[in-house]
């Protein structure tokens, strides 16, 4: 069921839970979120602030939290990525470790079976100086890198005192620019602990997701072929909505639902 306006709903007694797929920041979602938290709703976004909302708005996830305290809600953002390719799955690689140093993971996408509002989103077929444009007002980037990077900084347990971030075209044919590459890292003093690369672009060469982690014992582990990020969005969305349904109130991660939440009849 799709809803324009939460007040033309009445019959919530018989939502499971709510899907919030609106919006990438917490600011322009919040009053959504607080509408439903304070009908006592579960909540599912693809909000990918939402993600790590710590980080950027701190002040509304911890009123969030509350609220879901208060009413029995649970809020939870995710998606591919922000949510899987670069957060959660790197944490189940991790725990083959005794010890991880170092995480980096790549997520190298062929947009071109792509659907047309992601290609334009990573600025396909622009020219350089719109590609530039785009970048400087905001409306070219994949948000989320941010997020991930403290994620799994805060459940790998690496420590780190500055973080970057970096983006520039993939040029294509004609001058034109094919897509966009954008490089997120943590350092502790000088060392990279956290890297992580994203590229998407049309006809892009050997398209794979990868992590790689420096520890005890290294580990590597590369997904062939990369992950469709449209159907494992929608897939990751109403795969977690059980796991979600199954942990207790509260504002949470991936890392802090179960792994797996079908409840069993008994």
């Amino acid at each position: 069921m799709l809803l324009n306006c939460i007040g033309d709903f009445n019959d919530w007694d018989e939502v499971d839970c709510a899907v919030v797929t609106t919006q990438s920041s917490v600011a322009d979602c919040l009053p959504t979120f607080k509408d439903l938290l304070l009908r006592g709703q579960s909540i599912v976004s693809t909000c990918e602030e939402l993600s790590w909302p710590w980080l950027r708005h701190r002040e509304a996830a911890d009123m969030l939290h509350a609220l879901a305290l208060e009413h029995g809600g649970r809020l939870l953002g995710t998606g591919v990525n922000p949510g899987f390719l670069m957060d959660s799955f790197p944490l189940v690689v991790a725990r083959a470790a005794r010890r991880v140093d170092t995480v980096k993971v790549y997520r190298i996408q062929d947009a071109t079976s792509r659907r047309i509002p992601f290609q334009k989103k990573i600025g396909a077929g622009l020219d350089r100086m719109t590609f530039q444009s785009r970048i400087d007002d905001g409306s070219l980037r994949h948000v989320g890198l941010g997020e991930s990077i403290h994620f799994l900084g805060h459940y790998l347990g690496l420590r780190f005192d500055r973080w970057t971030e970096s983006i520039e075209p993939v040029e294509g044919d004609a001058g034109l620019m094919s897509g966009v590459r954008q490089v997120g890292r943590a350092f502790s003093g000088g060392e990279c602990v956290i890297e992580l690369f994203f590229q998407a672009a049309v006809g892009q060469e050997n398209p794979h997701d990868r992590v790689v982690l420096e520890g005890d014992p290294p580990l590597d582990v590369t997904w062939k072929g990369g992950v469709h990020g449209d159907i494992a969005t929608s897939a990751t969305v109403i795969n977690v909505i059980k796991p979600l349904l199954a942990a207790p109130p509260g504002l949470h991660t991936m890392a802090s639902i179960p792994l797996s939440g079908r409840p069993r009849k008994s």
